[in-house]
């Protein structure tokens, strides 16, 4: 005769995990499920759904290979294919905060858990050397360098916006409250 598994409900997004978890994470959405002493009241999970729970290696190596190649295929390979789409000065800045953007949200979509801080890290290492190419090779769309550090700062908060949108929309809305 079998035995019954305990299930455990994940207070994120409540789905019922069978009772030996992995790592003491929800197999639906990667929240940490922990040994809860007491029950959360609603407004306390609620407010925990929400929270990243720390920073993910892996998840911010995905990050940095999907803004980079965004990047560089929108910015610098796009105008090799078509060289009427020359975006080089301001325009590849103004062209590079939508991508980081999407790049977020994108991320933010697939990964599992709370992760928007990894594609945040992700833009401000790609922006660092994207701002530079574009200030050395701007020639008729110039722009003082501090507007290039202002526009990669703007970048990535677009990115953290984009990619708290993608977590969002990946967990759907809220639990119903069980009565």
């Amino acid at each position: 005769m079998a035995v019954a598994s305990k299930k455990i409900i994940c207070p994120s997004c409540g789905f019922s995990n069978n009772a030996p978890l992995a790592n003491n994470r929800c197999v639906s959405c990667g929240a940490k499920i922990e040994d809860m002493k007491r029950a959360l009241t609603r407004q306390e999970e609620l407010e925990r759904r929400y929270q990243q729970e720390g920073f993910s290696l892996p998840w911010f190596g995905v990050s940095i290979g999907i803004i980079t190649v965004m990047t560089a295929a929108l910015v610098m390979g796009l105008p090799m294919v078509v060289p009427l789409f020359d975006f080089e000065g301001s325009a590849g800045m103004t062209v590079a905060i939508p991508v980081w953007f999407l790049g977020g949200m994108l991320i933010g979509l697939v990964s599992p858990g709370r992760t928007f801080v990894e594609p945040m890290v992700a833009v401000f290492l790609v922006a660092l050397p994207t701002a530079f190419l574009l200030h050395s090779g701007q020639t008729v769309k110039t722009m003082p360098a501090f507007m290039y550090a202002l526009m990669s700062a703007l970048g990535v908060v677009f990115t953290l916006i984009g990619s708290y949108i993608g977590e969002r929309i990946q967990m759907g809305p809220p639990p119903k409250q069980a009565e």
